[in-house]
C-alpha cells in the first residue's frame, strides 16, 4: 500500500494512495461530550494517521450480533465488515482526485433513522466520485446519543438538542475550513444523504450556520418527510419520553443520565422505544431553537438552489414519497430560479423479489455493486453508470445532464426513470398505490 502525506490547516496527515484517488480515513472533525455541543478540531500534534477508519456511534448492533438484530441490511452491505463503535465518533473520510484544485465536493451524510448507521460500510464508497470530485462522508451521534432533547438540558442561549445536526454542521463546517488542503473548492459544496442523512441535508438548507455555503443539495428517499409531513416536535413534547429514559435508567436528572455507561443508556433509551406506540418522533430531530425553527422550516423557505430529489420504486410507502416529492419539486418549479431534478428509481434488484427496496439505489449511486451478493448483469452496471454520472455532473455543474443520460428535464411531474430502458417518464402512481399497501414498501 502507498501512502501521501499533505499539510492541512489542523498540521500534516497521512493518507493512502489509491490508483486513481487519494483516500483519508477516519479525520477527526470535532470533539463532544456527552449532551454537549461539539468543538471543532483545530489543530493535532504530529502528523495524523488517516489510513483505517475509525469509531461510529453506539448503536443496536454495537451491543447484539448485526446477522440477528437486522439480517436483511446486514448481508446487502455490512457483512464480512468489522466496525467499532463509541461516543467518541466525530470522524470524517476524503476520497480526493490526485490533480485536484478547486474541484467541487460532495459531502455525504449516511441514513439510518437517525439511530444507526457509519459512513464506512460497504455500500459507501467515494472512489468512484473520487476520481471526478473531493467526496466526504461523516460519522455522527445517533440515537440517545445524537438526538436527545430535555428542557433541563437548555443552554443559556435557550438551545437544546439536536446533537446529531451539531455534528454534522461541524464537520461541514470542518470541511470548508481544510477541504483547500485536499484540493477541493470551499465554496462548491454539495450536500447529498439519503434517508435520515436526506432529511438532514433538508434541515441544513436553513441551517444558519451554513447560510450561503451550500451550492447543491441531493436528497435520495427523505426530502420534505420532517418539512412537509412528520414536523418536527418540540423539546417540551418530548420531556415525557426522556423522563420515562431516566426512570427506565434509574435516575432523576439528566445530570445522573450524563454519567452511566453507554450500554445502560442505550437500552434505557432503547426499552421506552419499545414502550411507546409510536416512538419513531421522539428520536428525531426536534425544534431546538437556532439550527432547527418552526419559522426557519417550511416548504416556503426552500433556499434558491439546484436540487436533486430521489425515490426508489418500492421505498418505504411508494405512494407517500410520491406525494411529498412531487410537492416539493413543484414548489420549486414556480418559485426557484434554480432547478429541480427528480428520479425514481424502478430497477428490481436481481436475486429476488424484495423490488428496489430503501437504500437500494445506493449500491448504484456510489458504484459499489461487487461490493453486493447479488447476481448483477450487465444493465445494472450501466444504470450504475448513469446513476453516478449524473450525480458527479450535478455536483460540477448543478444540472445531472450528461453523454451517460438520455435528457433529464427539471420538474416532479416526468422524473427521470432509472431502469432497464432509463428516461423520463410520469411517476406509475396505480403501482406506488399498489406497493404501498400490499407490503412491498416496506422498509426491510
Amino acid at each position: 500500500m502507498n501512502y501521501i502525506e499533505k499539510d492541512t490547516p489542523c498540521g500534516k496527515i497521512k493518507g493512502i494512495e489509491n490508483e486513481n484517488c487519494y483516500e483519508f480515513r477516519g479525520i477527526r472533525y470535532a470533539r463532544a461530550g456527552r449532551f454537549e455541543y461539539p468543538k471543532q478540531e483545530k489543530e493535532w500534534s504530529g502528523v495524523y494517521d488517516a489510513t483505517e477508519f475509525k469509531a461510529c456511534c453506539f448503536q443496536h448492533r454495537a451491543f447484539e450480533e448485526d446477522a440477528v438484530v437486522n439480517p436483511f441490511y446486514h448481508k446487502e452491505f455490512r457483512k464480512g465488515l468489522s466496525f467499532t463503535y463509541s461516543e467518541d465518533c466525530l470522524f470524517l473520510n476524503i476520497f480526493a482526485p490526485k490533480n485536484a484544485d478547486k474541484t467541487p465536493v460532495l459531502i455525504f451524510i449516511h441514513g439510518g433513522s437517525f439511530t444507526g448507521g457509519s459512513s464506512d460500510e460497504g455500500h459507501i464508497r467515494g472512489n468512484r466520485f473520487g476520481t471526478d470530485v473531493v467526496t466526504v462522508t461523516i460519522n455522527y451521534r445517533l440515537g440517545p446519543f445524537g438526538f436527545c432533547a430535555h428542557p433541563e438540558l437548555t443552554d443559556e442561549n435557550g438551545v437544546c438538542g439536536n446533537f446529531g445536526l451539531y455534528d454534522q454542521t461541524a464537520a461541514i463546517r470542518w470541511v470548508i475550513d481544510n477541504i483547500s488542503a485536499f484540493g477541493g473548492d470551499p465554496d462548491r459544496i454539495t450536500l447529498m444523504g439519503q434517508s435520515a442523512g436526506a432529511m438532514s441535508v433538508d434541515i441544513h438548507l436553513n441551517n444558519p450556520m451554513l447560510k450561503g455555503r451550500i451550492s447543491g443539495a441531493i436528497m435520495l428517499s427523505g426530502a420534505g418527510l420532517q418539512r412537509c409531513l412528520l414536523k418536527p416536535l418540540t423539546v417540551e413534547k418530548i420531556k415525557p419520553f426522556w423522563d420515562k429514559i431516566m426512570l427506565n435508567a434509574g435516575v432523576s436528572s439528566m445530570n445522573e443520565l450524563k454519567q452511566i455507561g453507554a450500554k445502560e443508556l442505550y437500552y434505557s433509551w432503547l426499552k421506552a422505544c419499545k414502550e411507546s406506540k409510536f416512538s419513531m418522533p421522539y428520536t428525531f430531530p426536534v425544534y431546538d431553537g437556532n439550527l432547527l425553527t418552526k419559522e426557519s422550516f417550511s416548504i416556503k423557505t426552500l433556499p434558491d438552489i439546484p436540487q436533486i430529489l430521489g425515490t426508489t420504486c418500492t421505498d418505504m410507502i411508494p405512494i407517500v414519497l410520491e406525494c411529498v416529492t412531487k410537492k416539493w419539486a413543484n414548489y420549486a418549479e414556480k418559485h426557484n430560479s434554480k432547478p429541480c431534478f427528480v428520479y425514481n428509481f424502478n430497477r428490481w434488484l436481481p436475486g429476488d423479489d424484495m423490488g428496489a427496496w430503501h437504500a437500494a439505489d445506493l449500491l448504484y449511486v456510489f458504484s459499489t455493486l461487487d461490493f453486493n451478493w447479488r447476481p448483477f448483469e450487465d444493465i445494472d452496471y450501466r444504470i450504475s453508470e448513469q446513476l453516478a454520472g449524473a450525480i458527479v455532473a450535478f455536483v460540477r455543474t448543478g444540472n445531472p445532464n450528461n453523454r451517460d443520460v438520455p435528457e433529464w428535464r427539471p420538474g416532479g411531474k416526468e422524473p427521470m426513470s432509472f431502469s432497464e430502458s432509463s428516461a423520463c417518464e410520469r411517476w406509475k402512481t396505480k403501482d406506488n398505490i399498489k406497493f404501498t399497501f400490499n407490503g412491498k414498501g416496506k422498509t426491510v
